[in-house]
C-alpha cells in the first residue's frame, strides 16, 4: 500500500468511493434519501493536505480536508475539518487503511501548525470509527435524520398552543436562546460565548430568515424549534429536506411531552409543504440533546476530533 498526495486525476475514483460509502450507510439507515452524486471534490486536491492510498493502480481510499483556520472550535489552535463526503475507503482492511492515511495526513497538518483535527464519519462504519478512536480522536457531533412522519404515541398536551412565528417576531425567542447558550456553557458541554459574541450571534440568527415554531402557555413562549434549509453536510442540502438548527424548552416545562408535541406540529406543517426528510445535528457531549434526539431520529454521522498538544511545535 502506497500513500500519496491527493491529486486532481484521483477525483473520479475518489468520488466513486465516497458515493459507495454513502450507499453503504444508507443501507443501515432507511431514512436516508437515495443519492447519486457527491459534491465536487476538486478543492480537496488543490490544497496540500489531501492523501490517497493505492495498491498498484487501484485506489483503496482517500482523505481531504478544508483549508485550515485559526481558532478552531473556539480554541487557540489552528484546525482542519474533513466533511463526510471528503473521504472514502474500500471495505477490506478499512481500519488499517484509514490509520495509514491519517498518519500521513496528520504529519503534513502538524508540520503546517494545524493541531486541531476533525472528521465526520458514518455512524455505522465501525472500522473507520475504531481507527480514528485508536488515533486519539473523541466523539463530538452527530447528524441524525427521520422521514417527515409524525411521532407516534405522543400524548397531546392541554393548555399549550403551537404556532409558527414570523421572521420579524424572531426576537420573541431571544431569552430562550440565551437560556440555551447558558446550558451549553455548563458541564459537560463547556461551549462558552461571551455576552458580545452572543449578541452578534443572536442578531445574525434573527436576521437570517429561518422558520421558528414555538410552544406557548398562556401566551408565554416556553419552547421553540428553529428550522433551516441546510445544515452540516451535503445530505442536508437536498430540496426535500429541512433541518433543525436550534431547539430549547424551559426546564420547568420538561417531562410534559411539550417538545414532542411541538416537533409533531413542525412535522405536520413541513409535511403539507411537501418536505420528506427532517434532520438535526447535536453535540454528543450534550446529554440532554443526546438522549432526546436519539429517541426520534436515527444518527448517520459521527464527527470526531483530536487536539494535539502544542509541545510538538518545539520539536527540532
Amino acid at each position: 500500500m502506497e500513500i500519496v498526495k491527493l491529486e486532481k486525476e484521483h477525483i473520479v475514483e475518489a468520488t466513486k468511493l465516497a458515493l459507495e460509502n454513502y450507499v453503504e450507510e444508507s443501507r443501515r439507515v432507511n431514512a436516508l434519501p437515495k443519492m447519486n452524486y457527491i459534491p465536487d471534490l476538486s478543492c480537496f486536491a488543490e490544497n496540500e493536505f489531501g492523501v490517497a492510498a493505492f495498491d498498484g493502480d487501484k485506489m483503496l481510499g482517500f482523505i481531504g480536508c478544508f483549508n485550515p483556520w485559526d481558532g478552531a472550535f473556539d480554541s487557540n489552535a489552528r484546525g482542519s475539518f474533513t466533511p463526510i463526503h471528503a473521504h472514502g475507503c474500500v471495505t477490506e482492511n478499512r481500519d488499517k487503511i484509514y490509520q495509514r492515511m491519517y498518519q500521513k495526513m496528520a504529519e503534513t497538518l502538524v508540520n503546517n501548525g494545524v493541531l486541531y483535527h476533525g472528521i465526520a464519519l458514518y455512524e455505522h462504519d465501525e472500522d473507520a470509527i475504531s481507527s480514528y478512536f485508536n488515533n486519539g480522536f473523541g466523539h463530538r457531533c452527530v447528524d441524525a435524520i427521520r422521514k417527515m412522519e409524525t411521532i407516534q404515541d405522543v400524548k397531546c398536551v392541554t393548555g399549550v398552543d403551537f404556532e409558527e412565528i414570523s421572521v420579524r417576531e424572531a426576537k420573541l425567542v431571544r431569552e430562550l436562546r440565551r437560556e440555551l447558550k447558558n446550558h451549553m456553557s455548563q458541564s459537560s458541554c463547556f461551549m462558552y460565548q461571551t455576552p458580545d459574541e452572543f449578541e452578534n450571534w443572536v442578531k445574525e440568527r434573527e436576521n437570517n430568515g429561518s422558520c421558528i415554531f414555538v410552544a406557548k402557555e398562556q401566551e408565554k413562549i416556553i419552547a421553540f424549534i428553529e428550522i433551516s434549509d441546510d445544515a452540516e453536510n451535503f445530505v442536508t442540502e437536498i430540496p426535500e429536506m429541512k433541518n433543525i438548527c436550534g431547539a430549547y424548552c424551559l426546564p420547568q416545562y420538561r417531562g410534559r411531552m411539550i417538545v414532542q408535541n411541538l416537533l409533531n406540529y413542525v412535522i405536520g406543517v413541513l409535511q403539507k409543504e411537501g418536505y420528506k426528510y427532517l434532520g438535526v445535528d447535536y453535540e454528543s457531549f450534550n446529554p440532554t440533546a443526546y438522549h432526546f434526539w436519539r429517541k426520534y431520529f436515527v444518527p448517520y454521522t459521527c464527527s470526531v476530533t483530536r487536539r494535539i498538544d502544542e509541545g510538538i511545535m518545539r520539536k527540532e
